[in-house]
């Protein structure tokens, strides 16, 4: 087989605004072009009709095969709950009616959940976590007619069920640095105000809520710190000089942020970029601090989820309300702006708990702090069990959102507990009252609420010129910076 002359389309199917660019799509192309694959990508985020966009595109272009990716099963939100599966399956259904060419679904939203997915879109083949190495063998092997069932990450139609095969991770130390050419990264940062950059996978935290080790794995695997300089360099050669770092916690392990910030230094790099990155609370120290600024960030994210010793256990979280201050003071000594993230309404919370909750963060005073109600239940983590041996999905009180007929999680199920009573949110609109350091997603929240899907205060924000981490965006623009 000649593989130059197999030709993959590759379909972005996230159409959520301000739009997020597919860096995975960017890594998976350049893992297929080396493959000598020839690539294609359908970017349907900035299609104005995704019907005509397919068909224009099919009717000009002969494919081999099409890889679909799902970033996102839903917003993730209590307050809008928009479920995105449905307009992917519709996504799929146009494709299908439109190319016999074999069709395999992938991405984090997709590999959450992936059975479900492949039997609701009526498809049989996938591939959960990583495709760099599993894409390429899987398509070598249809497209030459031989068997293909121990591709690593496959999941595969069995008769009514299917099969999933253990995924191989990649070793991210000896990769070379991607070409990021297949992705238009300069339209995504001027329409999306940031680009976004990979340097690990994996998580080996234990937060009962995360999907993320799902598809990523529970071990960390480290890029090397030249190849993500390497990354940014090219970056900023497109024009594109804000960017976010995408792994789930950048600071863990401390060694490979440090090691990361050095050689952005070292290549002074740090005074020509502006990054944001979601970090733990702890560990966190002087040294990181002084680091990041020299390195070029702007801001930080933390993942806190509470401010109660208990809540913190409950969640699975391995930090305490002492690291949370420890680290605010830090931030706040050497001036680094950052944002502490709540998830607010688990197992357990009481009003109680969430009053001293918001007293710990207006003491601790970050720039800003989300204070998001709800925690989203995605089969396979520690929560969806744990609310499974309560009982009847259906009945538990606990629960909001598409409870009836749904024991698998698929649509958008969130554990809200049932000790807050009924107007929950509403009694944590009344702790946070006017103050403009919160953001929320309560439904009058304007240029305060971050839920960040077909945001308009964003997209308009942008429009004008701001860069930056969209919570950051929301943060100037409330400061009249």
């Amino acid at each position: 087989m000649n593989e130059e002359s197999v030709k993959v389309l590759l379909v972005n199917t996230n159409q959520m605004k301000p739009p997020v660019v597919p860096v995975a799509l960017d890594y998976l192309a350049y893992a297929l072009k080396r493959g000598h694959f020839g690539v294609e990508l359908l970017d349907l985020c900035f299609a104005a009709d995704v019907a005509s966009a397919i068909d224009h595109f099919l009717a000009q272009n002969s494919v081999s095969a099409i890889a679909v990716t799902l970033r996102n099963t839903d917003d993730c939100h209590f307050g809008g709950q928009e479920f995105f599966i449905p307009r992917f399956k519709e996504i799929i259904d146009r494709l299908k009616a439109k190319t016999s060419a074999p069709l395999v679904l992938g991405g984090a939203g997709f590999s959450v959940m992936p059975e479900a997915i492949l039997e609701y879109c009526g498809l049989d083949l996938g591939i959960w976590g990583e495709g760099e190495y599993s894409l390429p063998l899987l398509l070598r092997r249809i497209v030459a007619g031989e068997d293909y069932h121990q591709v690593p990450g496959l999941v595969y139609r069995v008769g009514k069920s299917f099969s999933r095969n253990r995924p191989r991770y990649l070793k991210l130390e000896d990769m070379p640095s991607p070409e990021r050419s297949t992705v238009d990264n300069r339209r995504y940062y001027e329409e999306g105000g940031t680009g976004a950059i990979e340097t690990k996978r994996g998580c080996a935290q234990s937060c009962i809520y995360c999907a993320d080790p799902l598809g990523k794995g529970r071990r960390v695997r480290c890029r090397s710190p030249q190849s993500v300089a390497d990354e940014i360099a090219a970056l900023l050669e497109m024009g594109v000089e804000h960017f976010h770092l995408c792994d789930s916690e950048f600071n863990l392990p401390p060694a490979h942020a440090r090691d990361i910030c050095v050689e952005i230094i070292k290549r002074g790099l740090g005074n020509k970029v502006r990054w944001y990155a979601y970090c733990s609370p702890g560990p966190f120290d002087e040294e990181l601090a002084v680091l990041f600024q020299k390195a070029g960030c702007a801001g930080v994210d933390f993942g806190a989820d509470s401010g109660t010793d208990f809540m913190l256990r409950t969640l699975g979280r391995n930090f305490t309300v002492e690291d949370l201050a420890r680290t605010a003071q830090i931030c706040h000594r050497h001036g680094l702006v950052f944002m502490y993230d709540l998830l607010l309404g688990g197992p357990g919370e009481t009003r109680e708990s969430l009053r001293a909750t918001i007293g710990t963060m207006k003491r601790l005073s970050p720039s800003r702090m989300g204070a998001s109600i709800g925690v989203r239940v995605f089969p396979g983590t520690k929560l969806a069990s744990l609310v499974r041996k309560q009982g009847s999905i259906a009945k538990n009180p606990n629960l909001q959102g598409v409870v009836n007929e749904n024991e698998n999680f698929f649509a958008p199920i969130f554990y809200l507990s049932s000790a807050l009573g009924a107007d929950a949110a509403q009694y944590l609109a009344s702790l946070i009252a006017e103050d403009e350091r919160f953001f929320s997603g309560f439904a009058d929240a304007g240029n305060r609420d971050y839920n960040y899907n077909q945001n308009t205060v964003l997209v308009e924000a942008i429009k004008k010129g701001y860069r930056g981490a969209f919570w950051d965006i929301l943060r100037r623009l409330s400061e009249g910076k």
